[in-house]
């Protein structure tokens, strides 16, 4: 311990590690000196893998890392490691596929047990202290490990040495056949065989967001006018939205449902489901023109802008589930508190539409609590009441101010306020979207801020950081970091058209291409070629949680090549599906953002270049039915002698007759210029 109090966590910026900077346990960050002393002791290691807002790595900690006997057996028997996976997602990524292959599972806490050379021969999630139905506890395991490493060292050698030749083996790829457009319709198909028709969503419990999911079902509806895949999304939409899911106090939403009506959350906020649900919402918006899901995107900018921004502009990571030791008792409210402060009449009228009673309707720590949540639309409940949805709303938003403002004096869930470099790529990307559709400056604004912020502390020399925490930027940029800023300036720029942000794009992609691409297999690996060597490395596809890099990579490559002229990108492009098409034939549904970039790739898509002046009155007018449509599959670029630099092609383009004119291009093929808004949308809609 390097100090009476603190173990060596005390001197990392994560809020994870942080957390265990007062455990017994003689904890070391991922570093040199672990692995080393692990050499030296003849010890083997033991990996903890957690971030600072999951539920049960607090649990493990505060049953067995805060518990002095498993701290002295850790301590006598491993070098013991604590990793934040949001800091070092390279090495979660190898451990949990790690995790997968010995228990077919994973999730957090993931525990592995390795050698000093950092391979893996034990697996696991959760341990208890004590043994507990059939599953083996910490001490038991610290015990018979102690006896293995002592009595079949050779053989545990070789189970690690197999271990790691079967990741090895994982990541070599042969390169497929190209994946074309009968792989859509495959994606589609797995969706809607597994879609709840009842609730929603794809599954069963727990449920999670999923929004990559919804913008496939989006464009799959727009692509071949399928019913079924918009009723896929609006009824998952809607029902998110009624749900406790949703924070109908303080808005955000929670990180997924215990239940398949999405009543019960997991109270947990992360900044990367705010910023692609607020796409999906704004999508749905664009496709179908009904204002709640224009609302609820709204809702979801101004949590984020109001609790999730620092003073500089960039957005933080997340927040806790639990507060107070009790998992959601922030989010709880009971029947006397909402009567105590809105009184009987206004206390009555929102307890009925939002379910609350006196007993509660989830009694598990909090006696009397309450999940908010609706089980209609408040247009179908004003209709019952006989009252105006006016009226009704307007009413309601008067009592949630009021319990909004009497929730902020509550004990918080903790925050982990480090700024990282992916999801706020994600959330630029969702709010610069989201000035285009809602015509919203401050969301331009903030989208800009942060931006700056990530160029201003969080890249040198031409290079990401990855995260930033107090004062301070580190850890090398990823894949994610790279794809995600990426995908964030190409919005950015079609938000405000300063092409900057355009010109960032392209430099940062190709330093990119530089560092992470494989010339030989194709796509782009996890971590950079000057990167720290692991034991593999890795490269993904896999569209879980969030997007993964190579699939948002395939189509920032599609628009910059559409932009540029650059077939090169075009081909790293193709690249991408050859390498991962046994995956994505496999399991496609596991592949949605991917099949984003196969459907702009196999076309219909579009390159929609307006001559005329941004201050003008007409071309505000053709800006405006352009981002109210759903048009997914394009790229749009306002004529400039700054564009023409990087856009060749827009060089010699002119208004006509004193008016702003618009030049489609769709599939390689490029139509006359038009100067009526109808004439351009039917170039756009009927792609003649």
């Amino acid at each position: 311990m390097t100090e009476n109090k603190y173990n060596r966590l005390i001197h990392e910026k994560s809020p994870y590690l942080l957390q265990h900077a007062e455990n017994p346990v003689d904890w070391y960050p991922w570093c040199d000196e672990a692995f080393e002393k692990a050499r030296k002791e003849d010890k083997p290691v033991f990996l903890s893998i957690g971030y600072s807002t999951c539920h049960w790595c607090h649990v493990m900690a505060h049953e067995s890392f805060e518990d002095p006997e498993v701290a002295r057996l850790m301590n006598e028997t491993f070098v013991s490691v604590k990793v934040d996976r949001e800091e070092r997602p390279d090495i979660d990524g190898i451990y949990m596929t790690v995790c997968q292959i010995i228990t077919r599972g994973g999730g957090w806490p993931l525990t592995i047990i390795m050698t000093h050379d950092k391979k893996p021969f034990f697996a696991g999630t959760y341990i208890p202290k004590e043994d507990r139905y059939g599953r083996a506890g910490m001490i038991s395991l610290i015990n018979k490990i102690k006896k293995l490493w002592k009595e079949s060292h050779y053989d545990i050698l070789i189970t690690a040495e197999d271990f790691t030749e079967t990741l090895e083996k994982l990541e070599v790829k042969e390169k497929g056949e190209k994946l074309d457009e009968k792989l859509l319709k495959k994606t589609y198909e797995q969706l809607a065989a597994r879609f709840d028709h009842l609730y929603g969503g794809i599954g069963r419990t727990p449920k999670f967001p999923t929004p990559h999911n919804l913008l496939f079902l989006l464009r799959y509806w727009k692509r071949y006018d399928e019913p079924m895949a918009l009723e896929m999304v609006e009824k998952t939409l809607k029902f998110m939205r009624l749900g406790g899911i949703y924070d109908h106090a303080g808005y955000g939403f929670h990180r997924y449902s215990t239940d398949d009506r999405w009543f019960l959350p997991h109270f947990e906020k992360m900044l990367y489901d705010q910023a692609l649900l607020a796409m999906a919402y704004t999508e749905a918006f664009q496709a179908t023109g009904k204002e709640e899901y224009k609302n609820t995107a709204c809702e979801i900018f101004a949590y984020v802008l109001r609790d999730m921004t620092s003073p500089e502009g960039g957005f933080y990571s997340a927040e806790d589930a639990d507060s107070e030791g009790v998992e959601g008792k922030f989010y709880l409210r009971t029947e006397e508190e909402i009567f105590r402060i809105l009184g009987k009449e206004e206390g009555e009228l929102f307890c009925t539409v939002y379910n609350v009673t006196k007993d509660g309707n989830f009694n598990e720590e909090v006696s009397g609590g309450n999940i908010l949540y609706l089980k209609k639309p408040i247009y179908e409940t004003a209709l019952h009441m006989k009252i105006s949805e006016k009226d009704l709303r307007e009413k309601l938003e008067k009592s949630r101010k009021k319990l909004f403002k009497e929730r902020e004096k509550r004990i918080h869930p903790f925050k982990d306020d480090k700024i990282l470099t992916d999801w706020n790529g994600l959330m630029i990307a969702a709010l610069a979207k989201g000035a285009q559709v809602f015509d919203e400056p401050d969301y331009l604004h903030g989208a800009i801020k942060a931006t700056d912020f990530i160029f201003n502390h969080m890249y040198k020399e031409g290079r990401l950081f990855h995260r930033y925490r107090g004062g301070e930027s580190g850890l090398t940029g990823n894949i994610d970091d790279y794809a995600f800023l990426i995908w964030a300036l190409l919005e950015l720029y079609e938000a405000g058209f300063d092409v900057k942000y355009l010109k960032r794009a392209i430099e940062l992609n190709d330093v990119f291409i530089e560092h992470f691409r494989d010339d030989k297999g194709g796509a782009f690996y996890v971590t950079p070629d000057d990167g720290e060597k692991l034991i593999v490395r890795q490269k993904e596809i896999y569209d879980g949680a969030i997007p993964s890099g190579n699939s948002v990579t395939m189509l920032n490559l599609l628009r910059i090549a559409r932009i540029t002229g650059n077939t090169d990108y075009e081909r790293y492009s193709e690249e991408i599906c050859r390498t991962f098409a046994r995956e994505a034939n496999q399991l496609p549904l596991a592949h949605t953002y991917l099949m984003l970039g196969l459907g702009f790739a196999t076309g219909p898509s579009s390159e929609i270049v307006i001559a005329g002046d941004m201050k003008s009155e007409d071309t505000k007018d053709i800006l405006r039915t352009l981002r109210s449509s759903f048009l997914p599959d394009k790229i749009l670029l306002l004529k400039s002698s700054e564009l023409s630099q990087l856009a060749g092609f827009t060089r010699d383009l002119a208004e006509i007759d004193n008016k702003p004119a618009v030049y489609v291009c769709t599939n390689h093929t490029c139509k006359m210029p038009v100067t009526d808004r109808n004439r351009m949308m039917e170039l756009l809609e009927n792609k003649q």
